[in-house]
């Protein structure tokens, strides 16, 4: 993705900070439970999360007693964020981008990312997350998505041709998607960097049942479809509103996919 788009679309989140605390899914519990035994992590450990969002990554961390940090972007998510983890002491939520934040001289034991690498700057990401880490420390970058299984939902490529008639066809997308086992996780680009050791990874799919409104409203969290021409966006939602109310269930069935990638510092 060129700069100049990242730079732009990374920033519209902050627009809809409630909506994508409520319309955002979780991930599966398997996931911390693996983090945690992958990375080794001992009580009290401390961590720092790298685009926190709403803290829905964070709870789960938070009530297992950890310490976090988090750096967020957006002053609306972090303030959501803060909301929501108010219970939490051991927690704090920071506003500032990742690239120029300065950690005052603090390592973690833990830098995490949910969602959120592929917005950061390539050149600093991994220089900076490796500088922030106590010796042996791990980085983990979850990633993933929209999961297209072999029984995923017809909806899917049925509503393709409003997507083509907006001209938002995937730019340098394979389409149809790889299927979930074939999605690639991140080994190579990590070890490129030289920096960490000891690649694992695991991979989860899950699905969600989601009515026409919950369904846009998870659209309305997404950068590409919150920066679409307002007429434009109208026009998608109509038709995504028609189509899944005239199913017989007036819903649609969406998988997900999460790969967690984790690596040591050398």
């Amino acid at each position: 993705m060129p700069n100049a788009d990242r730079d732009r679309l990374k920033t519209t989140f902050d627009e809809v900070a409630e909506t994508y605390d409520h319309a955002r899914p979780s991930y599966p519990e398997q996931v911390f439970v693996d983090l945690i035994t992958l990375a080794k992590l001992p009580p009290g450990a401390h961590l720092l999360e790298i685009g926190c969002g709403t803290g829905r990554t964070t709870l789960p961390l938070a009530r297992r007693g950890f310490a976090i940090t988090c750096v967020e972007l957006g002053e609306n998510l972090a303030a959501v964020a803060r909301r929501n983890l108010s219970a939490f002491p051991e927690v704090r939520v920071v506003v500032a981008p990742f690239e120029t934040w300065d950690a005052g001289g603090e390592t973690f034991d833990l830098v995490y990312a949910a969602a959120s690498w592929h917005w950061l700057d390539p050149d600093i990401r991994y220089r900076k997350a490796a500088a922030l880490l106590k010796p042996g420390g791990s980085l983990a970058i979850i990633n993933g998505g929209h999961a297209f299984p072999t029984d995923a939902d017809c909806f899917f490529f049925e509503i393709q041709d409003v997507y083509r008639e907006l001209g938002m066809e995937p730019k340098g997308e394979q389409w149809p998607p790889p299927l979930p086992e074939d999605v690639p996780d991140m080994r190579e680009e990590i070890e490129a960097t030289g920096v960490f050791t000891d690649f694992e990874s695991r991979r989860y799919v899950w699905e969600t049942m989601y009515t026409a409104e919950e369904y846009i409203a998870l659209l309305n969290t997404f950068s590409g479809h919150i920066a679409l021409d307002p007429d434009k966006r109208e026009y998608l939602y109509r038709h995504v509103r028609d189509r899944i109310n005239a199913r017989p269930d007036a819903s649609v069935r969406r998988h997900w996919l999460a790969i967690l990638n984790l690596v040591r510092k050398r």
